[in-house]
């Protein structure tokens, strides 16, 4: 074949054109807005790595061992000696991966025990586990209100919980932000003979706020709608047995489905469903995000299980961490941050910043002083705000605690914030 010449059966290439779009145009604004801030000497802070993870509240960072107030790991259980050793016995006994979906080769026994303790653990009838936090929703969400039905849900919902609705064409009915007046001036808008899902969450990630479940889900009730409730945030921790929001409200019986995730107090990585409907196990083969991905590895299911039937003993725990929300919460307000909420309500504390500006300067202070948090911005966050976002773990001393404090009263002089 001689070079430049194109044979008859092939396409003619196509030439680019000045006008072409490119896909990547939509998001100039960003990039520019990152551009700026890293043009500044700004460290990334959506890029950190962690070179070696100590403890639940120990990294080296930098170079540097770093306290962790920033990892979702409420209740400690990433190195706790049980689950450690539960997932390399199930790494040695069924090997690194399953290979296939839960409806064909990737329901191995560890996920039906996983299963199991979900089961025990919210004392309901049905338990489904998902690859990750994200399918759950995803999945559930999509396939139980499709075309036709309508959707209720608070403004400030999840990423995933927006992506659940909009994969199943539901009719969708946003509200302000935990307000149950403007929630049901929705649903008295809704056909009454509509399919109707409303969708809540126990604790909100952003700013550590608490749903009023007891009074949004009598008025779902009235209205007729199915409850969904996402406890990502308060499984482990919140209510007498750690079963969230839900069971510290009282409503835990009343609620149709309870989302959650194994990557937060369980200390693992997965999602899953739990719910007395008597038809649930139907969504085993009709929900797409379940049938149609590879299930999680023996080792994940056995950490989780063995990480689930420890929570349901961790009172001690979950009053520490308590202390240690009460102790963060006042300490910093008290040095003159602005934070999400005017009482501690989770575990999540959130510290408003001005600007992304400063925002960017303090996280990054805070890192060279040894403290971890998390960088949020819009439009991750309500009301276009910057924020730190703190999480506290279970397995911070009384000590760190202090010296957490101590660092941003120091990191909060340098950049001029308090």
């Amino acid at each position: 074949m001689s070079e430049g010449i194109i044979q008859p059966d092939q396409p003619e290439p196509i030439e680019g054109h000045a006008g072409d779009k490119d896909l990547f145009s939509k998001f100039d604004d960003i990039i520019a807005l990152r551009e700026g801030l890293l043009a500044t000497g700004q460290t990334d802070p959506f890029n950190l790595v962690m070179e070696k993870v100590l403890s639940p509240t120990r990294a080296i960072c930098n170079g540097r061992e770093t306290i962790l107030l920033g990892t979702y790991n409420y209740m400690g259980m990433t190195f706790d000696p049980d689950v450690v050793e539960a997932g390399k016995q199930a790494l040695a006994d069924f090997g690194s991966g399953t290979t296939g979906s839960r409806v064909l080769n990737g329901t191995y026994q560890g996920h039906k025990e996983c299963e199991e303790a979900l089961r025990e653990f919210y004392d309901m009838d049905h338990a489904m586990v998902f690859s990750t936090g994200y399918q759950a929703n995803l999945g559930i969400i999509s396939t139980i209100a499709g075309k036709g039905d309508y959707i209720i849900l608070d403004i400030d919902s999840h990423a995933s919980i927006w992506d659940g609705c909009a994969m199943g064409n539901a009719e969708v009915v946003p509200f302000k932000h935990n307000d149950i007046e403007a929630m049901e001036k929705r649903l008295k808008r809704i056909p009454e003979d509509a399919g109707k899902l409303v969708i809540l969450e126990g604790v909100y990630s952003m700013l550590g706020d608490v749903a009023p479940l007891k009074e949004m889900v009598a008025v779902a009730k009235k209205y007729g709608a199915m409850v969904l409730v996402d406890e990502a945030h308060s499984m482990g921790f919140i209510g007498e047995h750690g079963r969230g929001v839900v069971e510290d409200a009282g409503v835990i019986d009343d609620v149709d489905f309870i989302i959650g995730t194994f990557s937060k107090s369980v200390g693992t990585v997965g999602g899953f469903c739990v719910s007395n409907h008597p038809k649930f196990e139907i969504m085993r083969l009709v929900c797409r995000p379940y049938v149609f991905t590879a299930s999680l590895p023996p080792s994940v299911v056995a950490t989780a299980a063995t990480s689930i039937r420890k929570l349901m003993h961790g009172s001690n725990k979950r009053a520490h961490l308590w202390e240690n929300s009460k102790n963060l919460h006042k300490g910093l307000r008290d040095l003159g941050f602005k934070l999400g909420t005017e009482e501690p309500q989770s575990a999540i504390i959130a510290v408003i910043m001005p600007d992304l500006q400063q925002g960017a300067a303090m996280w990054e202070a805070l890192i060279k002083n040894g403290l971890y948090v998390n960088l949020a911005r819009p439009p991750a966050t309500p009301a276009n705000m910057t924020l730190l976002r703190c999480s506290l773990c279970a397995e911070h001393s009384e000590e760190e605690v202090g010296q957490i404090l101590d660092i941003f009263e120091k990191s909060g002089k340098e950049i001029g914030i308090i």
